[in-house]
């Protein structure tokens, strides 16, 4: 099982970014799907979930309303779209699927331990 993600790169404050992570080796249509991130010196931590079907999605605090998640299940592939960049969202971002099926999105579901499949990471850098 493979999770590749993809889209990194280094971008201008208030720029934009497609991330995306697609899976191999198994399909992922009825687990929960993620992205979290790790700076430099810091916890990794939970940026944002999409549920099996893709109908409910849950942010956290600092992304709501720049960053948006999707998913296409029959590409296996999960997106996180990142809009108006700033340097505080530099960080190496990883994508994740859920270690149970049809886990629930929102505040009590975004452990990185719920999550049992991980990607490499790739690397977003914002330059101000």
């Amino acid at each position: 099982v493979q999770l590749q993600a993809s889209g990194g790169g280094l971008v201008q404050a208030g720029g934009s970014l497609r991330l995306s992570c697609t899976a191999s080796g198994r399909t992922f249509s009825r687990h929960a799907l993620g992205w979290f991130r790790q700076a430099p010196g810091k916890e990794r931590e939970f940026v944002a979930t999409i549920n099996f079907s893709g109908g409910s999605t849950y942010y956290t605090e600092s992304t709501k309303g720049r960053f948006t998640i999707s998913r296409d299940n029959a590409k296996n592939t999960v997106y996180l779209r990142m809009n108006s960049l700033n340097p505080e969202d530099t960080a190496r971002y990883y994508c994740a699927a859920s270690r149970s099926y049809y886990l629930p999105v929102g505040a009590n579901y975004t452990r990185s331990s719920s999550f049992g499949f991980w990607g490499q990471g790739t690397q977003v850098t914002v330059s101000s």
